[in-house]
């Protein structure tokens, strides 16, 4: 390519669009949009209201109104009229407090693991509304008193952003999940890349560019006579023994590299992929299917076995007006039996609303997306979570009731109609 001819054009061309950037950024930041990475996040979770977190946690207001009246749990903030409203931190004190008063119910309020349960390791598979599914899986998990760690492989960052942590496409140096398995003895411990959330009990290890510069390596060490089969997957495992004291679930969100997904499919405990209801989907879905066969057969190949407790599909951006779609789905339930999730997550105006604005349903109160779209919305999302919940309440020897309890509550991020209830 012929150098410019006029270098000072280029140079204010260059200039022009750092302050494009700049003055872009200023208005997102001024829109509240999460600014983590790399600069500080103003952003902070809103509280709950005494009729959101008496559904969240599965009793009644007025119970939760005595507890407070009575100097039991933490304080909740008094606003308009007296009405009380707690932070997440705060629900998870009272959960805590209920576990501890109500015993036989212990389980219900602190869902944690107990000794002997092993770490939940769920690999999202990347596909249609893959990132979306892990976000609010992940979200969902935290609010339900879950330790989570959401950890995201794809080079472009796409559930970080999610989470408000930007690489604007940048290799940041040892930011990743690459930092603690890299090949050249600068690794780091895995501690080190974990970064908080805006969810008490969510941490998250943000994926930038240098996932690409890993699975580089991975590939020139795969190609090369003496690492035929790369320990990329056997570093990954290794990896989440260093915190798995710490965390009841993780989620890994897969990308777009073959070793860190390999690597994914090696660690994980349980697997789900999500597919839309849609003919060209569905192929793409069988795809990601022969992938995961043939990752798996490398790792088995390698003289590694690989046991998953659960393998999932779950239906995604499902318009159940569609004919079409319920065809489809009528289909996939066929050949795939009780591997597909029997809950849906119906498209969504709100999920999209949300989305724009930079947040998650969970972080927003139903007036700010309407509150008809984000009740449904919630209801779709919360049924889906709650199933998978049930599934990891199997693997660790428990009755199943996520289900249950989702199918009898409105949604589990909706305070009730304050037309009925005067004070709370």
């Amino acid at each position: 390519m012929p150098q410019s001819e006029k270098p000072d054009d280029q140079e204010r061309l260059v200039e022009r669009v750092e302050r494009h950037c700049d003055s872009i950024w200023d208005w997102l930041r001024a829109q509240g949009v999460a600014t983590r990475a790399p600069f500080p996040d103003p952003r902070t979770l809103r509280s709950f209201s005494l009729g959101e977190v008496a559904e969240i946690l599965g009793v009644s207001g007025s119970y939760l109104r005595q507890l407070s009246i009575d100097g039991q749990g933490p304080t909740p903030e008094l606003g308009t009229a007296g009405r009380r409203s707690y932070t997440l931190g705060q629900i998870n004190e009272l959960r805590k407090h209920l576990a501890s008063a109500r015993p036989k119910e212990a389980l219900k309020f602190w869902p944690r693991r107990r000794e002997g349960d092993k770490l939940q390791i769920i690999a999202v598979v990347a596909g249609p509304a893959s990132t979306t599914t892990s976000f609010y899986l992940a979200e969902g998990l935290a609010l339900k008193g879950y330790r989570v760690l959401a950890i995201d492989l794809d080079s472009h960052g796409s559930l970080s952003c999610m989470f408000g942590y930007y690489s604007f496409g940048y290799p940041i140096y040892n930011a990743s999940m690459a930092a603690a398995i890299r090949y050249d003895g600068d690794e780091k411990k895995m501690r080190s890349v974990i970064q908080p959330t805006l969810f008490d009990g969510l941490d998250l290890v943000p994926g930038s560019a240098e996932l690409s510069i890993f699975e580089n390596e991975c590939s020139r060490r795969f190609r090369s006579e003496n690492f035929r089969y790369p320990d990329a997957s056997l570093r990954m495992v290794s990896a989440l023994k260093e915190v798995e004291a710490d965390y009841d679930v993780t989620v890994l969100a897969c990308g777009d590299g073959g070793f860190l997904t390999a690597g994914a499919y090696e660690a994980a405990t349980g697997v789900l992929v999500t597919v839309r209801p849609e003919v060209p989907q569905i192929v793409s879905m069988t795809s990601s299917l022969y992938e995961f066969k043939h990752f798996v057969a490398l790792i088995e190949r390698a003289g590694r076995t690989v046991n998953h407790d659960f393998f999932k599909c779950l239906v995604t951006r499902h318009d159940p007006r569609d004919v079409s779609q319920q065809n489809s789905i009528a289909k996939l339930r066929e050949i795939l039996g009780d591997d597909l999730l029997a809950a849906t997550v119906w498209e969504s105006d709100a999920i999209r609303q949300a989305g724009d604005k930079g947040r998650s349903l969970y972080e927003l109160s139903s007036g700010a997306v309407g509150r008809s779209s984000y009740e449904q919305a919630m209801k779709s999302l919360n049924t889906a979570n709650a199933e998978i919940m049930d599934i990891m309440f199997e693997v660790w020897g428990r009755a199943p009731f996520y289900a249950s309890l989702a199918s009898r509550s409105t949604t589990a991020g909706k305070a009730k109609s304050q037309s009925k209830r005067p004070r709370s």
